[in-house]
């Protein structure tokens, strides 16, 4: 055994301990570390009241009650005229209105990737049948986009019209990529963006759209009046059994190593200058509360082909990464419906101790993690580095 440091992108993370784990090529190396347990909420978001669409629309609709409750915790706003236009607000939410808003200071040219969904949802319209729902936004949340449908027009068509009357109705150019999670619409979203020239990118990076999903369960399906309760999703997520991870995405070695919240913040902010490969987050629009020295759990691979490895990694979507204990592997979930086993080790109590710590760690920040690259895990840098997050299926 052997003890050694591991450097994430200029800071120092001391591998306490070292377990030699077996996998090839080379011995892959571990390390304890400590869960912290810490108050973590993640913030609402709030976005602008409902008012008819129309031509470059800059409102939305449905999810007001959140700026109504947003206002109704502040005790000092009580007084404020604003708190009660958001209650009256709230009373007024049209669950039947679709969105259609552009923030009024985004850049429209900016817009280059969306976030789509294109499936059912948990509400019935008056021929008894469920209706369907086009979700569109971007990473951002500048942009918003909604349109129901029936049951009986859903197909690539109807998909590539509606997508076109986004651009046509918010004044902006149509995306590079749109990314999607739903694995059962990828022929019907492929063929719509295809013949829109846009990219259509299978992945679960689609955070601020699983959010948004999740907020519109609570702020407008469970309030329409079709709404069925305890519908499940008619195209749920798939979680397959891991597979063998293909040789060119192998890497030398791999630690178990923690970065202060402060130091992921900083090299989301400077990522794009900073390395050629990685994903980031945004933090803000997630409205983490970590303390700045909260250690954030992450994964360090070295590589003696650190660069072409970066350039495999960043064309499949990383989303997240998992320490399986039954199986005594390290999990990397990439796409929509892709799960590797990235590593195995030594079915040891030490061994599980140390992964059930990481993903306790994790837990406890939310469900945030990191993968980092390096050259060396003693070298001062990353050739990659992607910001992670555990997210739970959509209610719908």
């Amino acid at each position: 055994m052997t003890t050694a440091t591991a450097i994430v992108a200029g800071h120092g993370l001391a591998l306490r301990r070292s377990l030699p784990l077996p996998n090839p090529p080379g011995r892959p190396t571990s390390v304890s570390l400590s869960a912290r347990s810490l108050p973590h909420a993640r913030q609402r978001m709030i976005v602008p009241a409902s008012r008819p669409c129309r031509s470059r629309c800059l409102s939305i609709s449905s999810e007001n009650s959140i700026a109504a409750s947003a206002a109704a915790d502040t005790a000092e706003e009580e007084a404020d005229p604003e708190s009660y236009v958001d209650e009256e607000v709230e009373e007024e939410v049209d669950t039947q209105a679709e969105v259609c808003y552009l923030d009024p200071d985004a850049d429209p040219e900016a817009i280059r990737e969306w976030e789509l969904d294109f499936c059912s949802r948990p509400i019935l319209d008056e021929r008894g049948k469920k209706v369907w729902e086009l979700v569109v936004c971007d990473a951002t949340l500048s942009l918003q986009f909604t349109r129901y449908f029936p049951n009986n027009a859903i197909n690539s068509v109807t998909l590539r019209d509606a997508l076109a009357s986004v651009s046509e109705a918010l004044g902006v150019p149509m995306p590079d990529r749109v990314r999607f999670f739903r694995s059962q619409m990828q022929t019907i979203i492929t063929r719509a963006c295809g013949e829109l020239g846009v990219k259509a990118v299978p992945s679960r990076r689609c955070v601020s759209l699983l959010l948004w999903l999740e907020e519109r369960y609570e702020a407008v399906y469970r309030r329409h009046p079709g709404f069925q309760a305890g519908t499940r999703p008619l195209l749920a997520l798939d979680n397959p059994f891991p597979t063998t991870l293909p040789e060119n995405l192998f890497g030398d070695k791999w630690a178990f190593v923690q970065l202060p919240f402060s130091a992921v913040r900083e090299e989301v902010e400077s990522l794009e200058r900073r390395y050629a490969f990685g994903a980031g987050l945004d933090l803000d629009l997630l409205g983490f509360e970590i303390d700045d020295s909260t250690l954030v759990p992450g994964v360090a691979v070295e590589s003696s082909r650190a660069k072409p490895l970066a350039a495999w990694m960043n064309g499949l979507e990383i989303c997240a990464m998992e320490a399986d204990t039954g199986r005594a592997s390290l999990i990397l979930s990439a796409g929509v419906s892709t799960r590797y086993i990235y590593s195995g080790y030594q079915k040891t109590p030490a061994a599980t101790q140390e992964a059930e710590a990481w993903e306790a760690a994790k837990k406890a920040c939310g469900g945030l993690h990191f993968l980092a690259i390096q050259e060396n895990l003693n070298s001062d840098g990353c050739v990659g580095f992607w910001l992670l997050l555990d997210l739970p299926p959509p209610p719908v």
